[in-house]
């Protein structure tokens, strides 16, 4: 199912791009149950120490490589920012065997199920339960926020770089259709029936009133209360930006965008 979902030939079509003065990111094609275009999106993040933190990593391309070994090459934290977003961690991890492996409740125990997957360590493994306390380390904690929404259908977990004012996150919210993440590619973003009807559940512009219907009735629908509160604690960060793993970047406004979208959850958390 995994090459019906990547491109074959990730390295011609992977947009490389400076985001803020430390945040790059690696965007390719992604078809969500090898359908629907919305893209997928890897982040790096250059900490004022020199170590380097990927979120959500993507095929792991000579020329994603040579950027990593411009930044200094001193990958110290791979995050799979839900239970999905873990398809080139082992690649990652490969790699770069010092790195600390960041995730959530449960994907450890998916990925020892699949022999291609299995045998990687997870350092620091967010739940329901430890989510308030959780600390990586003082140089990564000095930099990040984090809010684990294990209530979100995908066990979100959701990161703001304090210092470039920026959300990171994979599946909470889209920002479809995914332009960059199809620059480079053979089709277009906005081709075929099933995307266009994907798009417009998942898009964030306008009054995003289908995104908002699929967070109410679906993704939150398991533990809405809590899903409330984790809206209500990242809508405290200072952000400008969100980069999303599908879907364009929101290069600012992001706040207010997000309060768009997560407008019903933020109302029923007062």
């Amino acid at each position: 199912m995994t090459s019906k979902l990547i491109p074959p030939e990730p390295s011609r079509v992977t947009v490389i791009r400076k985001v803020t003065p430390n945040i790059w990111t690696a965007s390719a094609p992604f078809k969500r149950f090898g359908r629907f275009k919305v893209g997928g999106r890897g982040t790096i993040v250059r900490l004022q120490n020199g170590s380097l933190a990927v979120f959500s990593p993507t095929a792991l391309t000579p020329e994603v490589r040579s950027t990593v070994e411009e930044l200094g090459n001193k990958v110290d934290y791979l995050a799979a920012t839900d239970f999905e977003h873990h398809i080139f961690l082992s690649e990652w991890a490969k790699a770069y065997p010092s790195a600390k492996i960041l995730g959530v409740d449960g994907l450890p125990e998916k990925r020892e199920k699949s022999k291609e997957t299995a045998g990687t360590s997870f350092h620091h493994v967010w739940t329901m339960k430890n989510k308030h306390d959780m600390k990586v380390d003082p140089d990564f904690d000095r930099e990040f926020e984090s809010e684990y929404v294990g209530s979100h259908g995908n066990k979100e977990l959701v990161f703001c770089h304090k210092p470039d004012r920026t959300l990171i996150e994979a599946d909470l919210m889209f920002n479809l259709p995914a332009n960059e993440q199809y620059s480079k590619a053979d089709e277009s973003a906005t081709s075929g029936i099933a995307t266009k009807l994907f798009i417009g559940l998942m898009s964030a512009s306008g009054a995003a009133t289908w995104q908002k219907r699929f967070l109410w009735y679906a993704a939150s629908s398991a533990d809405r209360p809590g899903f409330n509160q984790s809206m209500k604690k990242i809508n405290n960060w200072d952000f400008d930006k969100i980069i999303p793993c599908h879907g364009d970047v929101i290069e600012s406004g992001g706040k207010g965008v997000f309060q768009k979208v997560m407008e019903w959850h933020l109302n029923a958390a007062k």
